[in-house]
């Protein structure tokens, strides 16, 4: 987050300057993923946000990152590396794919 920006407006930032895309619908899943360092001694917390996109969507990486897919939420669970993960793509199928998300979840314009 940059000095002043509210954690959804970071997130927009953020996947227009990784993946050039500028047009979604975004929704805090109302989950939060966590993550205790031992080595420093510290846990992160951060929001589960949910984004819609077009179909077919022309992504543009930067150069923080060399490949993308997109997967099915049964590719992406057996393909998750962080134990936890599964469970929100489990919740993200069930709340905003196989029922549509609640309005006041939404963030942004």
């Amino acid at each position: 987050m940059e000095e002043g920006e509210k954690v959804w407006e970071a997130a927009f930032r953020e996947i227009k300057e990784e993946t050039g895309i500028t047009k979604l619908l975004l929704y805090t899943s109302n989950k939060f993923d966590q993550i205790y360092s031992p080595q420093e001694n510290y846990i992160y917390v951060a929001p589960v946000f949910v984004g819609f996109v077009e179909d077919h969507l022309d992504v543009k990486l930067n150069d923080e990152h060399s490949d993308y897919q997109w997967l099915s939420f049964a590719e992406a669970i057996e393909t998750v590396s962080l134990p936890g993960n599964e469970e929100f793509l489990k919740s993200i199928e069930k709340h905003f794919v196989q029922s549509k998300p609640p309005n006041f979840l939404r963030v942004g314009d």
